[in-house]
């Protein structure tokens, strides 16, 4: 997953093994940063009652796709550790996007200011 960030969107590339187990064929999610609410890096809350269409689950290793949750829909790309970036959006298809990824503070951080600075 490559991630990259400009004056106005934030970008997520997934490389074609995450989008096959992301089920995600689509072109790479752009997000305007207008559109970003705020990143945290908390654990996301997740529970039994979320359904996944289309995606892969397999607990504890890998939460990949569309999940469908009481706060609207969501996308995520979450594998083993706790390195969470998520983003919560507002006038987007998804209503949050969750991830894991290297440096999750700094991206945190970096989108944040971002948003403080518009």
């Amino acid at each position: 997953m490559l991630l990259s960030i400009s004056d106005t969107h934030f970008k997520i590339d997934l490389d074609p093994w995450e989008r096959i187990w992301a089920f995600y064929f689509n072109a790479d999610l752009h997000i305007p940063l207008a559109h970003i609410v705020r990143a945290t890096t908390e654990e996301p809350s997740s529970d039994w009652r979320e359904i996944r269409l289309p995606g892969t689950a397999i607990p504890g290793l890998i939460k990949a796709g569309t999940y469908y949750t009481s706060q609207g829909k969501d996308f995520w790309y979450v594998t083993r550790g706790d390195r969470y970036l998520t983003l919560e959006l507002t006038n987007e298809f998804y209503q949050r996007i969750v991830l894991t990824v290297e440096q999750n503070q700094a991206w945190a951080d970096q989108i944040n200011q971002r948003l403080a600075a518009n």
